[in-house]
């Protein structure tokens, strides 16, 4: 049986079978120009400034949710009937999920205003996309019904939860491979039993676990709570990322303003900076080697608040970290932000770029509410006789699990951490 095979650390063999017409379709939609492109976007942005492993690309991570949900679809497809057609559209939606992502994971993309998602869907259905071309040769109709699965268009149904839910393949994938690259060891969870509980609601039709996975549904919680708290929100990984964030927004301003130290004006990176339309080839050459690149330039620049972040970025010279976790008063964390603001102004630096407050927070499982969007229903149980609940009414980890994780902390560059702390010293 002619078959390409890919050795993947979280899933193993990765297999593509050449007499399966599904398996050829994603077979070539990985060597297109714009899925090989995710090679070149690490997964975690900067998260190797603390965890040396983290080097993964969004290429492996896409590769991982094709794979997972090939194995919740084979699952279901032991209890409900499951088309070919259905199949194809699921797992090549699964692979291409992330093909929009800009560099740098979030941080770029909050900068440029570029929505992920969007370009997701552009990159599907656009004719200059490669991915494109390969879709309309298998099927004219291709671009379109998987754009509208990644919509849950015309209804939300089971498929649709497999790409996105609080138990999709995204996140099923992600969360071991992240633990997996970074060594944290506190992302890890029962996956094969998880996909062996899981189950469709007829009455809903949406994505359920029966009884007996309750205990891996708790324990893949609890996981993605740990590597919020110690990987996603770790204070190096939020250092480095505020840090990238200004030194985009400086380099935004300064072009702008004319006096930018290059690239050239046609560049991905510019172009993305300052909001302008990019065609599909200029965006297929917009990664982090091209953003580095242009770090190196600015870093030996005659700009001295644009290098300071590169240099800092480029060779680890991270902001220092003051953490407010601890103060619940929030006109207090805001007193203090402003006055160790106004002391390093009184100093002749520049608070705007030399410091930053970061308050980052996730809730590893939401309760639904009736009103909210249906993506963040909760996760269905079915039990034995048939009735469903929501996970919500069931496990006694609920009150840890819906409750808000967040931290507060003032990020300060390193010649004004004293100066900082006596100020802080001196409020309390």
């Amino acid at each position: 049986m002619p078959e390409k095979i890919i050795r993947d650390p979280v899933h193993d063999v990765i297999a593509f079978r050449l007499e399966d017409a599904t398996d050829v379709l994603l077979f070539r939609l990985l060597n297109t120009v714009q899925f090989q492109r995710l090679r070149r976007i690490r997964q975690l942005g900067l998260a190797n400034l603390a965890y040396p492993g983290a080097d993964h690309s969004r290429y492996g991570h896409s590769l991982g949710v094709m794979e997972t949900a090939r194995k919740m679809l084979r699952r279901l497809a032991e209890q409900v009937p499951v088309s070919q057609e259905q199949t194809m559209i699921c797992l090549t939606a699964a692979l291409l999920h992330d093909l929009g992502h800009g560099p740098f994971s979030h941080v770029f993309e909050r900068v440029s205003g570029i929505d992920h998602e969007q370009l997701t869907q552009r990159l599907i259905l656009d004719p200059d996309s490669h991915v494109h071309h390969v879709l309309i040769e298998h099927d004219p109709a291709l671009p379109q019904a998987i754009v509208g699965l990644m919509r849950c268009q015309p209804v939300r149904t089971w498929l649709c939860d497999i790409l996105a839910s609080q138990l999709d393949a995204d996140r099923l994938d992600y969360l071991l491979r992240d633990n997996l690259m970074t060594g944290s060891k506190y992302g890890d969870y029962d996956l094969s039993w998880l996909l062996h509980a899981l189950t469709i609601d007829e009455a809903s039709n949406r994505l359920a676990v029966t009884w007996k996975g309750i205990s891996a549904v708790e324990a893949y919680l609890q996981s993605r709570y740990h590597m919020y708290h110690n990987v996603y929100f770790h204070k190096v990984v939020r250092s480095a990322e505020g840090m990238l964030k200004l030194a985009l927004q400086r380099a935004r301003r300064l072009a702008v303003q004319g006096r930018l130290d290059g690239p050239h004006a046609d560049s991905p990176v510019l172009k993305a900076l300052l909001g302008q339309q990019l065609t599909i080839e200029q965006f297929t050459e917009l990664d982090d080697v091209s953003v580095m690149h242009c770090f190196k330039l600015w870093a030996g620049g005659d700009e001295p608040v644009l290098a300071s972040l590169c240099r800092g970025l480029l060779y680890r010279r991270l902001f220092k970290t003051i953490d407010l976790s601890g103060i619940d008063d929030v006109a207090t964390v805001g007193r203090i932000v402003q006055a160790v603001g106004q002391a390093i102004a009184s100093q002749g630096g520049e608070p705007a770029y030399e410091m930053f407050y970061d308050e980052p927070f996730d809730t590893p499982y939401e309760i639904y509410q009736p009103g909210q969007l249906e993506i963040t229903r909760g996760i269905l149980i079915k039990a034995a006789d048939g009735s469903v609940r929501e996970f919500a009414t069931i496990s006694p980890l609920i009150g840890g699990l819906s409750r808000q994780l967040m931290f507060r902390r003032l990020h300060v560059a390193p010649q004004w951490v004293e100066l900082a702390q006596k100020t802080l010293e001196q409020m309390q």
